[in-house]
């Protein structure tokens, strides 16, 4: 017969503990009578998870004394009742959020029937727990998936922001130092390579994160269709109401979709995670990313292909500024900032790192 993982049901049996002490900490700082009086029925819901534990534990012969909430839920509840509800909620809801994946993967990897059975119910209860917060923090439903997205055009403005300001940096150090001419244009193009390169391989590693993340998530919510179908209806009911459709009719279409798994897992990929289809692959990103952040660094150092002396220097400078400045104005679009106020900020960035850049090249000269 397989062994109970102990260390593992102690973890949730503690976990459990605190949330209930939580929560009523929580509900001793709403003054909602209404939300009040939720928390309060969540925490006593919690105390029987606390106990279904217990007997689980009990049955393999792992008795446990009175449950205490830990020093770390003790100090969450002191923090609480300083700053209230808007630090407590949120932290439940994440708690929720991590039992519900938690359980999931316990009631999928443990070969004790009794372990799969709590479990199961109690990743259904963490979920509802979880829908309850998020309902009444405003966000969106099962808030215990994560998922983000990027954009062509995005990856084209941060890549070239990083590549012209880290390219700057070096080009007036350099010429902080007061090196040779042919110096600073051998920097200036090892330093675009560099850094066009090491964001080539930053972008390529963020978005092949992100799609093994979205993956992740898809095999999670097909895995919740299958163990928890009648939570999965209440939610498209929900999101079908959301849009304007009537109570009976969306729940007929939610009951519809859930018929087929495959179809209801695409309606809540869609709906509930907005996953999208990929637009690129995580090379493409990766090569968009290096390719905007080697155009970038060039700028500083096209000027030394050209002229001389003082002229390239002052060149570099009136067009790295001016890039700054309009690659800080591209920036608003995504920021939601005005243009001008995101441009000059830019440009404020800029100029020190440049004078950053001059005055550490020129001590290290001196030094050596």
């Amino acid at each position: 017969m397989p062994k109970p993982d102990v260390q593992e049901w102690l973890h949730h049996w503690q976990d459990e503990a605190d949330a209930a002490y939580l929560y009523l900490a929580l509900a001793g700082q709403e003054t909602d009578p209404h939300k009040k009086d939720v928390y309060v029925k969540l925490a006593g819901v919690e105390e029987r998870h606390v106990q279904m534990w217990e007997k689980l534990l009990a049955g393999h012969g792992h008795r446990t004394g009175p449950a205490r909430p830990s020093t770390n839920a003790r100090l969450r509840a002191w923090f609480g009742r300083r700053f209230g509800t808007r630090y407590l909620l949120p932290l439940l809801l994440r708690e929720e959020g991590q039992e519900v994946k938690g359980y999931l993967n316990l009631h999928q990897a443990s070969r004790l029937p009794d372990a799969q059975e709590v479990s199961l119910q109690l990743a259904k209860e963490s979920a509802a727990h979880a829908e309850t917060l998020a309902g009444l923090s405003g966000r969106g439903s099962e808030p215990w998936h994560k998922t983000g997205s990027g954009g062509f055009l995005r990856n084209v403005v941060y890549g070239f922001n990083d590549g012209l300001t880290a390219n700057f940096g070096l080009v007036a150090g350099v010429i902080g130092a007061a090196v040779e001419p042919h110096i600073i244009l051998i920097s200036g193009v090892a330093g675009s390579i560099a850094d066009a390169l090491s964001m080539g391989a930053s972008g390529y590693l963020a978005a092949k994160s992100e799609q093994e993340v979205n993956a992740h998530e898809i095999a999670m919510e097909k895995e919740e269709i299958r163990l928890m179908p009648e939570l999965e209806v209440e939610e498209l009911n929900l999101v079908y109401q959301a849009k304007g459709v009537d109570p009976r009719t969306a729940r007929r279409m939610a009951e519809e979709v859930m018929r087929d798994p495959q179809r209801a897992l695409d309606e809540q990929v869609r709906e509930e995670l907005k996953i999208g289809e990929a637009h690129a692959t995580p090379f493409k990103e990766g090569w968009i990313t290096g390719s905007a952040t080697a155009v970038g660094a060039f700028i500083p150092v096209a000027p030394f292909l050209v002229f001389e002396g003082r002229v390239a220097m002052w060149i570099a400078f009136t067009i790295a500024m001016l890039s700054h400045f309009a690659v800080g104005a591209a920036r608003s679009f995504f920021t939601g900032r005005g243009i001008l106020r995101s441009g000059f900020d830019m440009f404020v960035v800029g100029l020190g790192v440049a004078a950053v850049g001059y005055v550490v090249g020129d001590v290290i000269a001196r030094i050596l």
